[in-house]
């Protein structure tokens, strides 16, 4: 999938939460019966190739393992829940954690994985459908369910977030406690590659990203994109104070790609933390990795291409 495309819905729609290139209902679940989610093209950072019991391996002596998805991605989402599952197999306190709930419906889903509620009524109240509950993200729920693990609605709500792009962090200073607790203003805003890149993906071909009216216009939006990093982060943080790990954060690929926003603000919070990077690119296996993918993930998995 085209990154700006990735990002820009990510930005606009709420970590792509509501938008999906695929099928829905039944046919999406029988689409993805069919795949093989343990037999993908795994290469470790340095490009060698690698076998998925390696890469279980080393995300179940993980403390945090950042699953970088293409959303919506059949496969990809499947080989995601693959890897939740045997993790879950083998760690008794692992959990996962989702870009794609938000903190104000971590009650909605605690209520589903302790049987407080159905599914139907959870899809209802979090306003969920295959096309922001995809098959994949519904059967590693469905683990953690199964398996009594926490499922942590990891993101901040989109109204928190559009507010300090149009007006900036200051506007949520005086806000109350129970907003506050909401969503985490970022320590400082991250620099180098990542900054680098998404001003790169995010600027238009037409448009100058030196101007100073595109310099303002992706400042707003990093900062968008910076207050879901440091969100998500400190949910980490949380977690893992619990005692929970490994934690299978799932998150747009652009966050956590070459040790992206997500996991510098996880660094910044907590430098000790041992993580896994696993990166789920949607293109065919190649021969052997590119210079470009080199260090994209501790492990790059090819899915193939998206379907547009």
């Amino acid at each position: 999938m085209n990154k700006w495309l990735v990002v820009a819905c990510g930005l606009w729609l709420g970590a792509c939460a509501s938008v999906s290139p695929h099928g829905s209902g039944s046919a999406a679940k029988a689409a993805a019966s069919q795949l093989a989610p343990r037999s993908v093209a795994i290469f470790r950072s340095g490009g060698t190739r690698a076998e998925w019991n390696e890469l279980v391996d080393a995300a179940a002596q993980a403390e945090v393992v950042f699953v970088g998805e293409n959303h919506g991605h059949p496969l990809g989402l499947a080989s995601a829940a693959a890897l939740f599952e045997d993790v879950v197999a083998r760690c008794p306190k692992a959990a996962l954690s989702m870009e794609f709930f938000e903190r104000d419906e971590q009650s909605r889903l605690d209520d589903y994985l302790t049987g407080a509620s159905d599914l139907a009524t959870l899809e209802k109240r979090a306003a969920r459908s295959d096309g922001n509950f995809p098959p994949g993200h519904r059967a590693m729920v469905e683990t953690a369910r199964a398996n009594a693990r926490p499922v942590h609605a990891a993101n901040a709500p989109r109204q928190y977030v559009r507010l300090a792009n149009r007006e900036g962090y200051e506007r949520l200073a005086n806000f109350t406690w129970e907003q506050k607790r909401l969503f985490r203003v970022p320590d400082f805003l991250v620099t180098g590659r990542y900054r680098d890149d998404f001003d790169r993906v995010m600027t238009p071909s037409e448009r100058d990203p030196k101007a100073p009216e595109e310099q303002e216009r992706l400042s707003k939006v990093f900062r968008s994109q910076q207050m879901w990093d440091w969100t998500m982060a400190e949910s980490l943080y949380v977690a893992l104070a619990n005692g929970e790990a490994p934690l299978v954060h799932v998150v747009g690929r652009f966050h956590s790609d070459f040790r992206g926003g997500t996991v510098q603000a996880l660094e910044a919070l907590r430098p000790a933390t041992k993580t896994l990077i696993v990166s789920f690119v949607d293109a065919d296996a190649p021969v052997a990795l590119a210079e470009s993918d080199l260090g994209r993930g501790d492990f790059v998995i090819f899915v193939g291409p998206s379907r547009e």
